[in-house]
Order: structure tokens, then C-alpha cells, then sequence
């Protein structure tokens, strides 16, 4: 079954677009996206300016540290500090990545999860005790990932575990699946196909950094490519249509560049959405 969701366009937020957005946020824009690590002890300027946005325009929140996956115990003093930045700036929905960050100190990188049905079970009891504290859902992203150790199943059958086991939502990124499937040779559509409808919360697109023929680089730094384009009309085929986030982290060109893929995304949406209406 398919969603038949409103189509809406998202921006990862930088400090850097602060200036301009204060002074008007285009259309296109629907919603913005922040890491909370990057803005929850931000004061001055930068904290008056943004805390002017998020009573304008509605925000998500996608965390980069909170390491579900870790060894390690949850940090719950950050979770709760998370909670707190939720609650100040009104946010519903908090996403993060499916892996890990941390283990005897915080490793700078999004490490992947063994796909064992051991690591299902431990990840969805660290989703409930993240949930109990900031009393709203934990929705979790694919992620891409360049090593599968001690894998006892495949990257689909594990994510669609950790989310019937846990039973939350997911953040469904479609530049991860395209970049994953090269990078382990699996077919792109059929990954697609096989995530849960009803599961999912919104989407990711990006672009990347092609290395080599059959290795790419999950950067977030180019513009999105063809093949991602396509699996994203595939993704509203498969599951209709969700809002969803440009991902944009550095190489950042002026907004005006940014907006045509913002209307792409638009485009794709709305061909779709007239689709379901001519043949209803």
C-alpha cells in the first residue's frame, strides 16, 4: 500500500544560511532539517537567528551521536538534552542512523551494525529506552556502509527487523541504497521494493563521490545523479510519496542552484501525485 502523503521539500539548515533565510525563506522550502549536536549550545546571533526560524518554519531533527548501536551504553544524559532541544523548538520528529559511533571513545564515522539477529534485538531495546525518554518516536535511517562484518543476513532483512522488532519508523534514504548497492553489488530497485510502506517517515536524497568503478563515497558534497533520480521515482512507484530532505553538506552552492533540485524533487512528487489522481 501506498502513501498518499502531500508532497513536501526539505533543506538541511547550515549556519552559514542563517542571514538569508532571516530574511526570507523561499516557497519551494517546506521544512528544514538540523543535527542537534551543531545547534543545541549555540547562543549569540546564530542562536537569536535560528530560534526565529524554528517559530516560522517547521524543523527536523537528524542526530549524528546518539551511536544506537554501540557497545557502549546510552549516553542518557544526551539523550535527555535532546529531549530538552526537541521540546524548546517544538520538533515531532527525531531520526538518526542505524549504526554506531561510539564504542571506548566517539569515533568520528557511522560505523555498521553486524547483521546478526542478536544486534536486531539490542537495537530495538535501545530504541524503546531512547523513546521513553524523549517521549516521542525514534525514527532511524539506513545508512550506507563500506565493510558487512559478521553479517548473518542481509542488509535489508536486518533493517526491516530492527523496525518490526522496535516498531518504529524509518528515515529512508535513498542516495544510501544506490551507494550501498554499488558498493556490494546488489540490485537497487529489489533493496527498494523491499522496505515496509507503513514504516516510513520521510526521505534523504544526495549526491556523492564516485571513487572508483565500483566504489562510492557517501559525502553529501555534489549534486544528485540520474540513477539516484530514478530510484527516487522508483521509491514513489513502490511506496508514494513522503516528504523529503536535500541533503546538502558542504561544497554548498548559493540557494538559488540549491532550488533546482528542491523543484526536481517537487516535479517528482507532483507527476506522481497527478498520476494516482488519473487513475483513481
Amino acid at each position: 500500500m501506498t502513501s498518499t502523503n502531500k508532497g513536501q521539500v526539505g533543506l538541511g539548515l547550515r549556519r552559514e544560511m542563517l542571514d538569508e533565510f532571516c530574511q526570507g525563506v523561499p516557497s519551494e522550502i517546506n521544512f528544514f532539517e538540523v543535527a542537534p549536536e551543531n545547534w543545541m549550545t549555540l547562543g549569540g546571533k546564530f542562536g537569536r537567528q535560528f530560534r526565529e526560524l524554528t517559530e516560522k518554519h517547521e524543523f527536523y531533527c537528524h542526530g549524528l551521536s546518539l551511536s544506537i548501536g554501540s557497545p557502549a551504553p546510552l549516553d542518557i544524559q544526551f539523550v535527555k538534552n535532546v529531549k530538552d532541544f526537541l521540546e524548546l523548538h517544538q520538533m515531532a520528529t527525531y531520526s538518526e542512523h542505524l549504526s554506531y559511533c561510539s564504542g571506548a571513545g566517539h569515533m568520528y564515522d557511522l560505523m555498521p551494525i553486524p547483521f546478526t539477529e542478536e544486534a536486531v534485538k539490542y537495537v530495538a531495546k535501545r530504541v524503546k529506552q531512547v523513546e521513553d525518554i524523549i517521549e516521542r518516536p525514534l525514527v532511524l535511517e539506513n545508512v550506507s556502509f563500506y565493510a558487512a562484518p559478521s553479517a548473518e543476513m542481509s542488509e535489508a532483512e536486518f533493517v526491516t527487523a530492527v523496525m518490526q522488532e522496535a516498531d518504529c519508523k524509518m528515515l529512508l534514504d535513498v542516495n544510501n541504497i544506490y551507494v550501498n548497492s554499488i558498493n556490494h553489488q546488489y540490485d537497487a530497485v529489489e533493496f527498494l521494493k523491499a522496505m515496509p510502506t507503513d514504516r516510513i517517515a520521510y526521505l534523504h536524497i544526495a549526491g556523492h563521490l564516485k571513487e572508483a568503478k565500483d566504489l562510492i563515497i557517501d559525502t553529501h558534497g555534489a549534486d544528485i545523479v540520474d540513477p539516484v533520480w530514478k530510484l527516487l521515482d522508483a521509491c514513489h512507484e513502490f511506496h508514494g510519496v513522503f516528504p523529503t530532505l536535500l541533503e546538502r553538506d558542504f561544497n554548498i552552492p548559493e540557494t538559488s542552484e540549491l532550488l533546482l533540485e528542491i523543484n526536481q524533487i517537487h516535479d517528482y512528487q507532483n507527476r506522481y501525485i497527478a498520476s494516482v489522481k488519473r487513475s483513481a
